[in-house]
C-alpha cells in the first residue's frame, strides 16, 4: 500500500497558513499535514516526523534567524526537501535559499495553483523557482559560514540561537535543564566550529546569513 505524503508547514501567520492549507487540502486530498508556528515547534515536529516528504518553511518564522534554520534542517534532515515560502521575493534572497539547500522558493504572492504545481514538482525530485529568477555567482563568504553552521550539532545550534536572542548562560541552562558548565562547554565547541572567540563574534558571524530587508511585501 502506498503511503500518503506527509508535509510540514512552518509559518507563524495563522491566516496565511490556514488559507494555504485549506486550498492545498482540496488538491492534495491524501496528504498528511503537520504544522509548526515557531522554530521550537518545528524542531519537535521534525524529530517526530523525520520521514516527512517535504518542509514548507517561512524564512521569517520566529527564531529562524535568516537562513540559519534552512542550513540546519538541510544538514540534520537531508532526506526532507525544503521549499521556502516567503514574503521576500528579491533575487538575492532566492539565490541564497537555493545555495543553502532549498529545493524550491515560492513567494507568498504566488497564486495557490502555482504553489500546488511547485509542491508537485519538488515531490518528484525537481527544483522549483519563480520564472523571473536568474541565478548569479555564489558568495564564497556566505558559503563558508553556512558550512560552519551546518557542522553544529542540534544542541549546539539551539544554544547558538539562544545566544542570538541575548540569553545568558544561566538562562539557557535553565531552559535546557542542564548545568552552566555544560553550556560553557557547548559554547567553546560552537566558537571553535565557527572560528570565533566569543558569543558576540558568533552572533555577528551568523548575521551574514540574515535576510536583507529589501523588496518585502506584506506577509
Amino acid at each position: 500500500m502506498i503511503q500518503p505524503e506527509k508535509i510540514i508547514i512552518a509559518d507563524d501567520h495563522p491566516l496565511f497558513r490556514q488559507a494555504l492549507l485549506n486550498t492545498l487540502k482540496a488538491q492534495l486530498t491524501q496528504t498528511i499535514w503537520v504544522e509548526a508556528q515557531t522554530i521550537a515547534e518545528l524542531e519537535q515536529q521534525l524529530s517526530v516526523h523525520s520521514e516527512s516528504d517535504m518542509l514548507l518553511l517561512d524564512l521569517n518564522i520566529p527564531g529562524a534567524h535568516g537562513f540559519n534554520t534552512l542550513i540546519h534542517v538541510r544538514n540534520h534532515f537531508p532526506q526532507i526537501p525544503v521549499v521556502i515560502v516567503s514574503a521576500h521575493e528579491d533575487q538575492d534572497t532566492i539565490a541564497k535559499a537555493i545555495e543553502f539547500g532549498a529545493s524550491g522558493f515560492v513567494p507568498k504572492s504566488t497564486p495557490v495553483d502555482i504553489i500546488f504545481k511547485a509542491i508537485q514538482q519538488v515531490l518528484m525530485g525537481e527544483i522549483w523557482l519563480p520564472e523571473s529568477f536568474q541565478m548569479n555567482a555564489s558568495n564564497e563568504a556566505h558559503a563558508e559560514i553556512a558550512e560552519r553552521v551546518a557542522s553544529l550539532t542540534q544542541q549546539q545550534y539551539r544554544i547558538l540561537m539562544m545566544f542570538a536572542q541575548g540569553m545568558l548562560n544561566k538562562q539557557i541552562a535553565y531552559d535546557l535543564n542542564v548545568s552552566e558548565a555544560t553550556i560553557k562547554a557547548h559554547a567553546t565547541a560552537i566558537f571553535r566550529k565557527l572560528n570565533v572567540r566569543n558569543r558576540t563574534q558568533a552572533v555577528i558571524a551568523i548575521s551574514q546569513l540574515d535576510i536583507h530587508e529589501t523588496n518585502i511585501s506584506e506577509s
